[in-house]
């Protein structure tokens, strides 16, 4: 898990409250410095930090949050988490089978419930839509509705969820075909903004996994169910490297967050 730092579209706040705080602070400042009192330096101090907040534009209360009030920005339209904001997950694993069943079978919506453990279901509506039902921390039922905007046959679905969701996030799945005829290297990137931000995002793992563990168990199911045909009933003990699938967590994570298009879902250019 990795969470989005950058600043290249760091303006979070709109430009009334830019104004407002940029006067406010100051105003704050001046008279906390003319006191020269420890009430009046820390008077100061908040005073500057609000005349930081006008001058940037970035409130970091609100990017710990999750809140931005100003517009998303370029490709508003088709944006579910902007740019600097959320949290990333990249995972990977490599399938013994042949890249277009690994596709097909992922491509059926209806087949997620089989290996995603948190998934309820999925239920695929027109145009690419598809209703989410979702089990969340503490057993709560989440739904979301959810489309697929991008997708190369064969080789990459990606999809975003649609405005109202209760959680917003975006991703892509990739089926590239692994060296030396192994099959099939499965690499899913997420990008999700969880409520309350990076607050409510260290609170959910208090109540479960934490996501880049979730999805890399997930995958693991799925590579039970397309190699063997079932998930083993040793599920969930102790287990060592599996022998085909690489090491590559090391290499995920310090995936680089470039690879978002500014104010729009992940990935897509390759």
């Amino acid at each position: 898990m990795q969470v989005i730092t950058h600043r290249k579209h760091a303006v979070n706040i709109t430009q009334a409250e830019r104004i407002a705080s940029a006067i406010g602070g100051g105003l704050l400042a001046a008279i906390g410095l003319k006191k020269r009192t420890p009430a009046g330096i820390a008077l100061a101090v908040l005073g500057g930090d609000l005349l930081r907040r006008g001058i940037t534009g970035h409130c970091y209360a609100y990017e710990a949050l999750g809140i931005r009030t100003t517009e998303k920005g370029q490709g508003a339209e088709t944006t579910s988490v902007p740019y600097e904001l959320g949290v990333r997950v990249d995972k990977a694993i490599t399938i013994a089978r042949p890249p277009q069943e690994v596709y097909t079978f992922w491509h059926d919506l209806n087949n997620l419930s089989r290996f995603m453990t948190n998934v309820e279901s999925v239920t695929q509506l027109e145009g690419g839509r598809s209703h989410w039902v979702v089990r969340g921390p503490a057993n709560r039922r989440i739904e979301w509705d959810a489309i697929i905007h991008n997708e190369e046959e064969g080789r990459m679905i990606s999809w975003r969820t649609l405005e109202g969701a209760a959680v917003d996030h975006a991703g892509s799945v990739w089926f590239k075909e692994a060296p030396a005829g192994r099959g099939t290297e499965v690499k899913v990137e997420l990008q999700y903004n969880p409520p309350a931000g990076m607050l409510g995002a260290a609170i959910a793992m208090l109540w479960g996994k934490e996501p880049g563990q979730q999805i890399a168990e997930d995958l693991h199911r799925l590579k039970q169910i397309l190699e063997a045909g079932e998930i083993p009933t040793t599920e969930g003990q102790p287990r060592g490297k599996q022998g085909n699938e690489p090491e590559r967590d090391a290499e995920v994570h310090h995936a680089s967050v470039e690879s978002f298009p500014a104010s729009d879902a992940p990935t897509y250019n390759r």
